[in-house]
C-alpha cells in the first residue's frame, strides 16, 4: 500500500489520549519502546513522538516498505512480507537494534488492490516484550486510510496493555 502525503493520519484525540497514558506508564515503569512499521508508514512513530517526554521512553523506529529491505535489514524470511513470520522477524530485529524492552512491528495490506495473496485490511502485529515474542493477526474494514488509522490505534492499545501487564 502506498499512502499519499495527504492520507497521513490526522491527530486523533482518542489515540492521543492512549499515547499519553502509554507515556506515563512507560516512564513510571522505566520501559523503553521501539517500533517497526511497514503498513503504517511511520504514523505510529509520529503518534508516539508527540506523546509527553517521548525522548525518555521511545527509543525510535524503523519504516521499511520494500520487501528487499525487510529481508536484508530486518531478517524477514523469504516469502510473503505480510505474514506472521514477517511480523515476528521485524519485531525481533528491531528490538535487537534498539535494545528496547518492548517492540512492536506492523505489516499488512490496506488495499484496495493487494500485492500479495492476503485480503485488504489484513494486519500482522509482532511484539517482543522483554525477549518474549507474540503475534496477532487482525482484519480492519474500510478504505486504506481507515485501515491505517485502525492499525495505529490498535498498536497503541497493545503497547499500553503490555506496559501495564
Amino acid at each position: 500500500m502506498t499512502v499519499e502525503p495527504e492520507q497521513h493520519l490526522p491527530v486523533d484525540s482518542e489515540t492521543t489520549d492512549l499515547c499519553e497514558q502509554l507515556a506515563e506508564v512507560a516512564q513510571r515503569t522505566g520501559r523503553s519502546i521501539a517500533t517497526c512499521e511497514s503498513l503504517t508508514a511511520g504514523n505510529l512513530a509520529a503518534q508516539l513522538g508527540r506523546a509527553p517526554s517521548s525522548g525518555e521512553w521511545y527509543a525510535g523506529g524503523i519504516v521499511a516498505y520494500s520487501p528487499s529491505v525487510k529481508h536484508s535489514l530486518l531478517h524477514v524470511p523469504d516469502g510473503p512480507v505480510v505474514s506472521e513470520d514477517s511480523a515476528r522477524a521485524m519485531a525481533h530485529s528491531t528490538a535487537t537494534m534498539f535494545g528496547a524492552d518492548l517492540t512492536i512491528a506492523l505489516t499488512g495490506e490496506a488495499g484496495p488492490d493487494t500485492d500479495e495473496d492476503v485480503p485488504a485490511g489484513t494486519v500482522w502485529i509482532g511484539i517482543v516484550d522483554r525477549g518474549q515474542s507474540s503475534t496477532e493477526r487482525t482484519e480492519f474494514d474500510g478504505d486504506p486510510a481507515d485501515v491505517l488509522a485502525a492499525t495505529v490505534h490498535a498498536a497503541v492499545q497493545l503497547l499500553l496493555r503490555h506496559t501495564q501487564g
